[in-house]
């Protein structure tokens, strides 16, 4: 069954045209208050946002229509979307709900659920809302109408439950680190996470106005960063997206760490400290070097489909900890039910405290293989599987890369986008490959 609303990261799209707007919003609360009340008659949900302007149309309409099906709501305000998660399990509530559009710019926004258990939800619940969206409503008198308040303290909560993932005998005294938060959710939370734990930090992307998340920093944008650590002679950068669950870092170089070699980085950790890797999952866009070093250390690796619900999927099927993607999605089931980019980082720092050795050190096992990447954009709804000019152009590529390489082309499930990749041990030939296929991308 196909989802209308629903894509691979909850609902999403630009402000003031559907589904992003006020009416559908109610029609959303009140269409998930429904369902959740087929198990318990008194459901309590909370709401975390990130800094958008439109946060506040959209909280303010997804508070009605939960309360019109009888709901309870917390608010926490502002809050990274990992933060949301693990609220939603430790206060033992019953949905989270995050307003945000992660890393898109600010006239996008959209909207996420976390389970009980803080986790992504499954397919079968989001048919369900869909299903009971076309229902007719069945408002509650106001004896039974759910009740909303402020969640007090939830940032101090969520800081925390992240300095808690850092081990205990070790501390970032002595290390200067610039965090970027895009102008997002944890422009608050994530700076003080760092400080507490003994670090000098340096604050970019913390100043949100609205209307700036993602603009120019964070980490869609890392080149802010970059030059933040060169001015202030910082030993590490940390980029966070708008909601704060995924994570690029730089070091005192200059140089940009992607989510692939951070994830090898802390399966690496692991392995050389003795400690059990079952397997690792990443994407169908993840580095093939990434993979040819997990099989040199004896480490499974699955690939999933692109999005962090699916790689979380493949860990929760097989009992495994640790899985990620390019992006910077990283996931650390002992740590979190979900991605968290402040986390992800203190592992990492964890990782480089507790050998003594630089990330580029530590990062010596794998050299990733060139990759291009080009999104281009299409008319929603556009079938171009059926673009024989694409198939023609993608399987001259292919023969020509042979068994050096490979070509990937997917469609964005959030916005009308295709994304071309193509894999090489040239680079020229990588980037050469890519424009080509994105050329017939749009010629039918």
């Amino acid at each position: 069954m196909s989802r209308r609303y629903f894509g691979t990261d909850g609902i999403r799209g630009t402000v003031g045209a559907s589904p992003i707007t006020p009416d559908f919003m109610l029609r959303l609360g009140h269409a998930v208050g429904r369902v959740l009340k087929r198990d318990n008659q008194r459901p309590t949900v909370v709401i975390g946002k990130d800094t958008r302007i439109s946060g506040y149309m959209i909280e303010s309409a997804l508070e009605a229509g939960f309360a019109s099906a009888g709901l309870d709501v917390l608010l926490s305000g502002p809050l990274p979307t990992p933060g949301v998660a693990y609220l939603t399990r430790a206060l033992r509530l019953d949905l989270g709900v995050v307003i945000s559009a992660s890393h898109n710019a600010y006239p996008d926004n959209g909207i996420k659920f976390f389970s009980a258990g803080g986790t992504k939800l499954p397919d079968d619940w989001e048919h369900a809302v869909e299903a009971a969206l076309d229902e007719a409503p069945a408002w509650v008198d106001a004896a039974t109408l759910g009740r909303a308040r402020r969640l007090d303290d939830a940032g101090g909560r969520y800081i925390e439950f992240c300095k808690s993932s850092f081990a205990h005998d070790l501390s970032l005294k002595g290390m200067k680190l610039v965090i970027d938060a895009a102008h997002g959710a944890a422009y608050q939370v994530a700076p003080n996470v760092f400080h507490e734990l003994g670090a000098e930090v340096v604050k970019i992307g913390c100043a949100p106005d609205g209307m700036n998340i993602n603009a120019g920093f964070g980490a869609t944008a890392p080149k802010a960063l970059v030059a933040a650590v060169a001015e202030h002679g910082a030993d590490y950068g940390i980029a966070l997206d708008g909601d704060a669950d995924r994570l690029q870092m730089v070091d005192a170089k200059g140089r940009l760490f992607n989510g692939d070699e951070l994830l090898y980085l802390l399966v690496a950790d692991r392995h050389a400290r003795g400690a059990a890797v079952p397997g690792a999952v990443g994407t169908l866009m993840t580095n093939m070097a990434v993979e040819v070093a997990f099989k040199s250390m004896g480490v499974p690796f699955v690939r999933a489909k692109v999005g962090d619900r699916y790689v979380l999927e493949e860990l929760e099927a097989r009992g495994w900890q640790l899985g990620g993607e390019g992006s910077g999605h990283l996931l650390a089931l002992d740590k979190h039910t979900t991605g968290d980019g402040i986390v992800s980082a203190l592992l990492v720092l964890e990782a480089v405290k507790r050998s003594g050795r630089p990330l580029a050190t530590l990062l010596e096992g794998v050299s990733l293989y060139p990759q291009t990447l080009i999104n281009v954009r299409i008319d929603p709804g556009a079938d171009w599987k059926r673009n024989a000019r694409l198939s023609q152009v993608q399987s001259s590529v292919e023969k020509e890369l042979g068994d050096a390489g490979r070509v990937l082309i997917r469609a964005s499930g959030t916005e009308p986008v295709l994304r071309v990749m193509v894999e090489a041990r040239d680079a020229q030939q990588a980037h050469a490959a890519a424009q080509r296929i994105a050329a017939a991308c749009t010629v039918a």
